[in-house]
């Protein structure tokens, strides 16, 4: 087995995020502690890893044969032949089970939270996906866990306090505008293996609008860590100058309706959420 095959399995590039998203957490909840214990951040990063690398593979398992049908999947190891599904299964089940017992060894409930992601992702949001646009806000619970996950890993007995649960909102509402500018984009490859990810359904103008509303929540939300006194000003002013573009780029898509405007929302979702990240750690740290 070629790694390129390996990398297309796990997403690699998914799964880099997420886990960077998990790490940035992690030393969000380790200075809230006064201390970083590195050891437990390197297991975070590497549990974080296999557990998503898991979840992702269980995904292609289950829809190995609609992956045949869309263009951007059809070259996936699984639906291509370069790998079986009991050699994927294998890899699946291995990875899940040794990213599980290095979370699970940093506390239970980051061990439970990672089953539950694993669950969630794999068994709820995929079979969802052909059968109502419903799939996105439940995919967006596992899709937003990772920062909360981190946060909660950087507790020596596990607990969610108020900046978990922040740090679990912003990517959560993120996640939709996320979601449905990559669906705009996709739609027709979507549509081909039958995947109903547009709030409507469709490109249309009540797509647009429900995207721009969860780009309006989201101005408010990435304030939090100001409101609640996590953050000083300076994570204040960068959420908002990130979340206004974001704003814009999505009045931009209500307002055209056009697949490059969404391809611009889509690189600019890419963007925001790290800076916002990194700048509430940034700020928090210093503050």
């Amino acid at each position: 087995m070629k790694w390129a095959d390996f990398s297309k399995l796990i997403k690699t590039r998914l799964t880099s995020l997420v886990v960077f998203s998990a790490s940035i957490s992690f030393l969000i909840g380790s200075r809230a502690n006064g201390h970083i214990v590195w050891i437990d951040w390197v297991k975070l990063i590497i549990g974080g890893f296999l557990v998503t690398s898991a979840a992702n593979a269980f995904n292609e398992i289950i829809e190995k044969d609609l992956d045949k049908l869309m263009k951007r999947t059809m070259d996936r190891p699984i639906p291509s032949g370069k790998m079986t599904t009991g050699q994927a299964l294998v890899l699946g089940l291995g990875m899940g089970m040794a990213g599980t017992y290095l979370l699970g060894s940093l506390n239970l409930l980051t061990g439970l939270l990672s089953v539950f992601s694993i669950l969630l992702y794999a068994f709820a949001y995929t079979p969802l996906k052909r059968k109502s646009p419903i799939a996105v806000f439940v995919g967006a619970i596992p899709g937003a866990l990772p920062p909360l996950i981190g946060y909660v890993a950087a507790q020596v007995h596990g607990r969610i306090d108020e900046i978990a649960i922040i740090l679990f909102s912003i990517q959560f509402i993120w996640q939709f505008v996320h979601f449905w500018a990559i669906a705009w984009v996709l739609d027709d490859d979507y549509k081909l293996a039958g995947f109903r990810l547009l709030p409507s359904g469709k490109r249309d103008l009540t797509s647009a609008v429900i995207t721009f509303i969860f780009a309006i929540v989201l101005v408010p939300v990435s304030l939090l860590p100001t409101i609640y006194g996590y953050g000083g000003y300076w994570v204040g002013g960068v959420s908002l100058i990130c979340s206004l573009i974001f704003l814009y780029q999505s009045f931009m898509l209500l307002h055209t309706r056009q697949i490059p405007e969404a391809r611009k929302l889509m690189f600019g979702s890419f963007f925001y959420l790290p800076v916002v990240q990194i700048m509430f750690l940034v700020d928090f740290i210093v503050k």
